[in-house]
Formats: structure tokens, sequence, C-alpha cells
């Protein structure tokens, strides 16, 4: 097989049609372009959306749960022992929130090669004081510092300066709802009330806004000391510990361990927001099917130009064959030539697809609830230019083998004595 000589054939006969040629290529290029700015775009978005709620939420969760008893007193009388026994109205066990023991169990976390690192943190419930209205709300206490390494605190504080809530005494940084509620400014001074009634001032220092509107009306947030303060605990009071791992797939598996061994509540980041999980995979899965369905459309196209060539150079074919070229020959002749339109093309709606996604990726994106969104997200991932160009060969191969197939089996003698 000479291949130089089948290749100069394979370009005579692409340049012999070659608007039909640019119009296959042009539509294997339109589809590598969507496809890729599709997925691009997409993922960019699953992103963002999971990135509101990773960002924020602990790989995992240890924590004490308040439940009734598992084990009542009438089960463990002998009378009793040997019966069935149904209590109602079971009353919660006379416990506190606090993890006991938790500066213990934080340095074990620390000291475990698996975690990435462990932030602290107090739930407390309060009333905002605005006037003679008590607004319902949560204050997080929280290491500063720590929560900004692992959760990224200060990408979500929009206004001041989030370390403040360390260097500042009973400083707060309030959730964007409530501030807007309170109508209150940075250095203002607020005042709440505890859940035990007792009324205490606190500074603001800023806002945060997380995107979830429902968070940010209720929610704010405290240096663990202050919020400690505000409770009128010791300073070793926890009631969250916050644990993120170097691989995130560990978490159901280490939450199960770290409950057995700390005897505290624990749940993983998979459990806790399963319907994100959800979202971004039925997402993901519509790109793909229809970037894949452009690139079948646009092989269909070139396997209707092929058809039509073979059937117009079926003189060309059959005098190929007459002066010595096999049916093997002729076959990689065709599947060449739609290969050549495959490469091409797909080398062109990669470069296209690349400068479509760069375009949306300056497009203004500004809205309230994603303050420090300021463009479309785009996700640059080198393995969508990879998938699409294995597809747009893949596509243009089968486009052509079975044309191609056809044309090789063509039988010479039967064309010339016909004509």
């Amino acid at each position: 097989m000479k291949y130089k000589l089948i290749l100069d054939v394979s370009k005579a006969l692409l340049l012999a049609r070659w608007r039909q040629t640019m119009i296959a290529a042009v539509g294997v290029a339109f589809s590598i372009t969507m496809f890729i700015t599709l997925l691009s775009f997409m993922s960019g978005l699953n992103d963002l959306l999971d990135g509101l709620i990773v960002n924020r939420t602990p790989h995992v969760r240890l924590y004490n749960e308040i439940e009734p008893s598992k084990i009542q007193p009438l089960t463990q009388s002998e009378k009793y022992k040997n019966h069935y026994n149904f209590i109602s109205s079971v009353k919660p066990k006379n416990e506190r929130q606090e993890i006991y023991n938790s500066g213990a169990i934080i340095k074990a976390l620390k000291n475990d090669s698996r975690v990435l690192g462990v932030a602290p943190k107090i739930t407390a419930q309060v009333f905002y004081n605005v006037g003679a209205v008590d607004l319902a709300g949560v204050i997080n206490g929280i290491d500063v510092e720590s929560e900004n390494k692992l959760f990224m605190f200060s990408n979500y504080v929009t206004k001041g300066n989030y370390i403040d809530l360390k260097n500042t005494p009973n400083s707060i940084v309030l959730g964007k709802g409530v501030a807007e509620k309170m109508l209150a400014e940075i250095g203002d001074i607020i005042q709440i009330t505890t859940s035990k009634g007792e009324r205490i001032q606190l500074k603001v220092v800023g806002y945060f806004q997380s995107g979830l509107m429902d968070i940010d009306k209720v929610h704010s947030y405290a240096s663990i000391s202050t919020s400690q303060k505000l409770m009128g605990v010791s300073n070793n009071y926890v009631t969250d510990i916050q644990v993120k791992l170097k691989d995130i797939l560990l978490a159901p598996e280490l939450a199960k361990e770290f409950q057995t061994i700390y005897g505290v509540e624990a749940i993983d980041i998979q459990t806790a927001n399963s319907q994100f999980e959800t979202g971004s995979s039925v997402r993901t899965i519509i790109s793909f099917a229809v970037g894949i369905t452009l690139l079948i459309v646009a092989g269909f196209g070139i396997y209707n130009i092929l058809n039509m060539m073979i059937y117009e150079k079926m003189d060309s074919i059959a005098i190929l064959k007459a002066t010595g070229f096999s049916g093997k020959d002729v076959n990689f002749t065709f599947i060449s030539i739609a290969l050549s339109i495959g490469i091409f093309g797909g080398m062109l709606g990669m470069v296209c697809g690349l400068g479509l996604s760069a375009l949306i990726d300056t497009i203004p994106f500004n809205t309230a609830a994603l303050p420090t969104i300021k463009t479309y997200p785009i996700n640059y991932n080198p393995q969508f230019y990879l998938i699409a160009s294995i597809f747009s060969l893949v596509t243009t191969y089968f486009a052509g083998f079975f044309p191609a197939r056809k044309a090789s089996k063509i039988d010479p003698v039967v064309i010339i004595r016909g004509k």
C-alpha cells in the first residue's frame, strides 16, 4: 500500500468537492465548539453552586445531639426485664449541647494524618434587638483564623475585615439580611439577647453574605471567645468540631469511625448535602448528552457527504481499482478523507470553543445573592478538550467507515461495462 499516493488521491477528492468538505468540517467544528462551551459553562456552574455549600461545610461535623434516652429505668427493672415495655412521652436527656473533652478530641484530630484541619465552633440561639422588636437569629462562634483557612471565610465577608473579629473584643459580623433588617452600619453598636435572657452589646465590624438568603437573614459570626462570654460558659465550651479531610471521599467512613471513638454524633458532607451532589450529577449528564448528540449529528452529515461522493465518483473509483488499487486502498482513501474532516473540524472547534468560553467568562454577572461572583463561571478543564478531540475522531471515523467499505466493494468491471 503506497500511502503517499493514496493520500494524494484523498486530497484530490477532497478539493474536488471543497464546498461540501468545508460544510462537513464546519459542522464538526460547530459541534465541538458547542460541546466544549456547554461543558465548560455547566461545569463552572456546578463548581459555583457546589462551592456555596462545600466551601462552607465541613467534611465531617462532630456534635452532641440532644435526644431521648434509649435506656429507660423500667427496662432495667428485674421485674419487667423479660417484658415488652411501651413507654410514651419520653423526654430528652438532661444534658448540654457541649462536646465533652473537646480539647483532647481536637488535639487527636489534628494529629490524624488523614485530617487537613480542624475548626471548633459554637452555635448560640439569640434575639437581635431592634427597638421593641426581637428578631430570632443564630450567632456562630468561630476560631477566625481556622475558619478562614479551611472554609474561606474572608471570601464571604463583603464589607469590613474578617480578622477584626479576632482583634476587636465583643465584635460581630452580621449576615447581610440581618444587617438590612436592623439598618446596622459598620461601627454601629447593636444589642442582642441570649436564650437565657441576658443582654449584651456588640460592635458591627463587617457584613457576611453566603449567597443563601435564608442563612444571611438569620446567621451572624463572632469570635469563639466572644460567643463563650455571650453564653456565660467556660473557655473550653464547644458545640461543634468541624473537620476538613485531605480526601473528601473518606468522609462517610471517617464519620462512623470518629463517632465510635469519641462518643459523639458525626455527619459527613455527602449525607448532609446529598441533594446538591444529585443536582450536579444530573446537570453534568445532560451536558454530556447534548454535546455527544451534536457530534453524532455532525457525523451523519459527514456520512451523507461521503455517500454522495461515492455515487458521484463511481467512475474514478472504478479506474483506481482497474489500475491496481485494492479494496483496502480505496477503503483507506475514504477513511482518510473522513478523518481529515474530523481533525480539521475538531481543531477549529477546540479553538472556537476556547474563544467562546473566554468570551462568556468576561460577561458581567452581577447579583445581590452572589457578591463575590463578577462574571459567568467557566471551567477550563483540559479534560473537556481531550474528550472533544477523541469524540470528533471516533465520530468521523465511523461516518467514513461505512461509505468507505461500500466503495471498496465496487466492481470496476460492472461500472466500466455500464458506461
